[in-house]
């Protein structure tokens, strides 16, 4: 479907391997702060879109809009007195029309916003290092800080509720806007006020040049070795394979594999990182496009990691994040320890436009092995484990060491 709008140009869905997010959303998913939208991308080859045909609602509907946009056009030239971009108006029309589709996953982006987009993905930006989501009342929340950035450095903490940016009320806005206004030259600082429980705070807090660490692993107690993936890009299943064997070489006869807080990214990583633990041709994902079409991945290789595992989730562990875990449980390769998972169980493809404008649409719902349900449902671990937040310990992490014990 294309308005008058888009029939200039010619979409092609692009093989793309950048890094996400978001990511969280990412999430615009990454600008300059990484903001994480639970977004996931599936990148496909060389398929393209040429001017399809509209439906006949959708051809009445875009006869609506030309006609109504011709009318605007006439009075705004008639009586408006101010000056008029003409890109402008063509890129909010563009962006209104995406919205209207209700999908938050679903977005339009101009050339500029594409090429940030792609230049933070690639893990090029200047940030303060915090990891975003939106919360139930849609305010825009800290996931995680960064370990080692600017917004740990300073105090900031999972949950807290983000107010004001530079004294300016950011409650309600979309992790874009938030994004932008934090995003800075490095060296400056941006003045961040956040709500936690009933009291705000406020943080001066310097931007830098971000370095996100996929991986972090360490041997724990009765040879458990214990790896942590903070968000799935590319090239994070060969780190998650370089890991479990150092880890190995120590001594490790079991695995923690804690995915709290990771908010997703490539769908291929996920399943890379599947096939080092789940049997050759046993099913991974199933994934059903607009048609109704299923599409099954299994495994390809030999699995390399057989000791017993244990997954860590939260609400924030989504996307690529509920496709590990659901395959992992399904082929009965681990038990998952934590609270319930997002529920963002539904794919984005990137459509480019030969302006450089980009347009991301939800293009495939995802299921697990079993075909279990997970958008909006999420995935309810076998051991319910909460935090609590007045003591320093971690009674997840306690209770997955309990159990490989």
């Amino acid at each position: 479907m294309e308005d008058d709008e888009f029939s200039e140009f010619e979409l092609e869905k692009k093989s793309l391997r950048i890094k996400y997010m978001i990511t969280m959303v990412i999430v615009a998913i990454i600008v300059a702060v990484i903001s994480s939208e639970f977004t996931l991308f599936y990148y496909n080859n060389h398929s393209v879109l040429k001017k399809a045909e509209a439906s006949q609602d959708a051809q009445e509907n875009i006869n609506v809009i030309d006609t109504t946009l011709k009318g605007f056009r006439k009075v705004i030239d008639e009586c408006y007195i101010g000056e008029i971009d003409e890109q402008k108006i063509l890129d909010e029309t563009i962006k209104g029309y995406i919205n209207g589709l209700n999908d938050e996953y679903s977005e339009y982006m101009t050339a500029d916003e594409w090429e940030e987009f792609q230049a933070s993905a690639l893990g090029n930006y200047v940030g303060i290092g915090i990891y975003m989501s939106v919360d139930k009342n849609n305010n825009i929340v800290v996931v995680a800080p960064i370990k080692g950035t600017p917004a740990e450095k300073a105090g900031l903490q999972t949950g807290d509720v983000i107010v004001n940016v530079n004294d300016e009320n950011v409650l309600g806005t979309t992790s874009d806007i938030v994004s932008s206004k934090i995003k800075g030259e490095a060296g400056t600082e941006v003045k961040i006020t956040v709500l936690r429980g009933t009291e705000y705070l406020d943080f001066n807090v310097k931007r830098e040049e971000i370095k996100v660490y996929h991986v972090e692993s360490k041997m724990l107690e009765n040879n458990i070795g214990y790896i942590s993936l903070l968000t799935f890009d590319e090239g994070c299943a060969k780190e998650i394979e370089d890991a479990y064997k150092t880890l190995k070489s120590q001594g490790a006869q079991k695995i923690i594999l804690d995915l709290r807080n990771n908010t997703g990214g490539l769908v291929d990583e996920a399943l890379d990182i599947a096939d080092l633990v789940i049997e050759k041709d046993k099913k991974l994902l199933v994934t059903v496009d607009s048609k109704g079409n299923k599409e099954i991945s299994k495994a390809q290789k030999t699995p390399i990691i057989n000791e017993n595992m244990i997954v860590l989730v939260n609400e924030f562990s989504a996307s690529a994040s509920e496709i590990l875990v659901g395959a992992l449980r399904d082929n009965g390769k681990a038990q998952i320890v934590g609270t319930k998972t997002f529920g963002k169980g539904v794919i984005q493809s990137v459509f480019m436009l030969n302006d450089g404008s980009a347009l991301k649409l939800t293009v495939n719902e995802y299921f697990t092995p079993n075909e279990t349900k997970i958008n909006k449902v999420g995935i309810e671990p076998d051991y319910v484990v909460e935090l609590n937040e007045e003591t320093e310990d971690d009674e997840q992490l306690n209770k997955a060491i309990e159990l490989l014990k």
